[in-house]
């Protein structure tokens, strides 16, 4: 599968934990991958550590024929390409170029629950000018959510509202979503 004579990006699904391992293994035969992280702190009993984790714990993102995927399926810590019917679905080439934005942006980031409610935004100033995703509020600040549909996974970054245009009605919050995540809200732009 080709989009635009250049072929698409791939969700990969990987054991836990080895998402380095495998993006290394990968990249070394020559596969493009994109496996964004982010900081994160973990507090211990004598210490708080900061490290990098993926922003999409068990998802790695590759750049492949979908005919030739045997060799990717055959690289250790590799379950599957995700797909439907056996057949490899293409990754939204403007959402992984979304995801890639963020993360050279330097914006702190974090991975969130993936939401399908709520209004469509995008920034109109700013490092992150051009994107489009959720805005909602969390702890008081304004967040900006960007999402890869295929995996039902978003990232969220902090933004200021300021820069933001609204590109879709306003819209309740989903009583479902209000008790899962009680203390995320959407925002009126």
């Amino acid at each position: 599968m080709t989009i635009s004579g250049q072929i698409a990006w791939f969700a990969l699904q990987v054991r836990g934990h080895y998402e380095k391992r495998v993006a290394e293994r990968l990249y070394g035969t020559g596969y493009e991958l994109l496996l964004p992280l982010y900081k994160c702190r973990k507090r211990w009993s004598d210490r708080i550590k900061e490290f990098e984790a993926p922003l999409f714990p068990g998802y790695l993102f590759c750049r492949f024929n979908p005919l030739d995927r045997l060799p990717i399926l055959k690289t250790p810590g590799v379950i599957q390409i995700v797909s439907s019917n056996h057949v490899p679905i293409p990754v939204d080439e403007t959402e992984i170029s979304a995801v890639q934005t963020l993360v050279a942006s330097g914006i702190p980031n974090q991975p969130w629950p993936f939401l399908d409610v709520g209004d469509r935004v995008r920034i109109e100033s700013g490092p992150l000018r051009g994107l489009e995703g959720i805005l909602i509020a969390f702890k008081g600040k304004h967040r900006l959510l960007i999402s890869v549909t295929l995996l039902q996974r978003s990232v969220a970054a902090e933004i200021d509202s300021a820069y933001v245009t609204s590109l879709s009605p306003v819209r309740a919050p989903h009583p479902e979503l209000a008790y899962r995540e009680p203390r995320t809200t959407l925002v009126a732009v």
